[in-house]
């Protein structure tokens, strides 16, 4: 039997962390859009959560910290009632430290539950953060202040980087990848990366299920519930999705209500109805495109323009 959550959504487990997430996220980074004002931010942050979207995932350079802020604000007298997840930027242990001190400012807290190492998208990435007074250094000492409690990282460029941070001798606690059904035909997470993270329990937070811009709904002819439907049938703990309306909200809400996993016949019918156009990563532009790179890492590693 599905377990759910007071207000009906269905909740997984995180990993191992001994965490309870809703299905679907609440993101942060189409929620402060520049035709979404402070107000409109907060108000669909705090109606997710009463309507049991628990999970809410941010990072530290989205809108130059205005997305945090603006969760900080919504998160105000519901904090104990969500998982909050976080994402810093830098790869060395002192400018680490002082991007979750921003952070836990902007957010009005004093722990972050899951702390996350943001876009390991560049084959150094991991080096980089592992190095003597890399950025791991900086979460160490945090997580034994007190400051955080579990330790992840995120990227959406090409599973081999993302494979690169499960070598490094370190328990993590979740990954955040690209988990939708063009990914099964190109640079595939869920078929490189997916099994491991499974097997060694650790918790998988789903993105980009609708390809980060709609454009699965838009250009490639799929419904938002199939693309939705298609992530979290398989063995994931939460979904982010975009919110930028209280249609986007209620539609994602009422996906996770709702859901019924797919079984093997159906996952392979939708792979299969995008086969001709996903083996290219066309329109997965995450992968095949730095459209999708944020501006802090491009800058971190030599790349200003976007190609």
């Amino acid at each position: 039997m599905t377990e759910t959550n007071s207000a009906g959504i269905p909740v997984r487990d995180l990993g191992n962390t001994g965490l309870k997430v809703s299905v679907v996220g609440f993101g942060g980074g189409h929620c402060v859009n520049p035709n979404i004002d402070e107000r409109t931010t907060v108000r669909l942050i705090q109606m997710g959560i009463d309507s049991g979207m628990t999970f809410m995932d941010n990072a530290w350079e989205y809108a130059e910290g205005e997305s945090e802020r603006r969760m900080g604000i919504a998160l105000e007298g519901r904090r104990d009632q969500v998982v909050l997840m976080t994402k810093v930027c830098a790869r060395d242990g002192e400018t680490a430290e002082k991007q979750l001190d921003d952070s836990l400012r902007r957010l009005r807290t004093d722990v972050i539950d899951v702390w996350q190492f943001h876009e390991v998208n560049y084959d150094n990435d991991p080096e980089w953060i592992f190095r003597e007074e890399g950025a791991i250094v900086a979460a160490l000492k945090a997580r034994e202040a007190g400051k955080i409690r579990f330790i992840g990282y995120t990227g959406h460029k090409s599973p081999h980087i993302l494979k690169r941070m499960l070598d490094q001798s370190f328990n993590w606690d979740t990954c955040q990848m690209p988990v939708n059904v063009l990914d099964a035909h190109y640079r595939s997470f869920q078929n490189e990366l997916l099994p491991t993270l499974e097997q060694r329990g650790i918790g998988v937070i789903g993105m980009k299920s609708l390809g980060g811009g709609g454009q699965f709904v838009r250009d490639v002819g799929l419904t938002a519930a199939e693309c939705r439907g298609y992530a979290l049938s398989l063995p994931i703990s939460t979904l982010v999705c975009g919110i930028q309306s209280e249609e986007n909200l209620r539609q994602d809400l009422e996906i996770a209500r709702n859901f019924v996993s797919l079984d093997s016949s159906g996952m392979k019918n939708l792979e299969s109805r995008v086969r001709s156009v996903s083996t290219d990563g066309r329109h997965e532009w995450f992968k095949s495109t730095q459209i999708f790179d944020s501006q802090y890492h491009r800058d971190q590693h030599g790349f200003r323009s976007v190609t």
